[in-house]
């Protein structure tokens, strides 16, 4: 059996290479080649998508469509050749902090000394 980390981690690697050497007959590369806009554009329609499932559908639904979302934004994330592994850190990062007291902070950290959004 592959392990979940295992198959994020192949996943990863195989949208680096369609990045790098695109190829026709290839789903990710065709997204690849509408840049963030297009990739964009299914992230939000597979987002709503989970949500839709998580509302009324089976749980097999759910997680079929929380995949599509995922794997999108894993190229979504290779496009920008954002790794994983900094996304992984940030969430380590923030772990153990009050989700109230993390978005407060970024909120915060927005603002320049006059309190305007920066």
């Amino acid at each position: 059996m592959i392990h979940s980390r295992d198959t994020l981690q192949r996943l990863e690697e195989v949208l680096e290479q369609r990045r790098n050497t695109p190829s026709e007959q290839s789903y990710t590369s065709r997204l690849m080649a509408g840049g963030p806009q297009k990739i964009g554009e299914k992230v939000v329609e597979e987002a709503v998508e989970v949500v839709q499932a998580a509302t009324s559908e089976s749980d097999e639904r759910v997680v079929s469509e929380a995949s599509d979302l995922l794997y999108h934004l894993l190229v979504l994330l290779a496009f920008r050749k954002v790794p994983f592994q900094a996304v992984e850190e940030e969430l380590a990062r923030r772990f153990g902090i009050s989700g109230l007291v993390e978005k407060a902070s970024r909120k915060s950290a927005h603002l320049d000394s006059s309190g305007e959004r920066t």
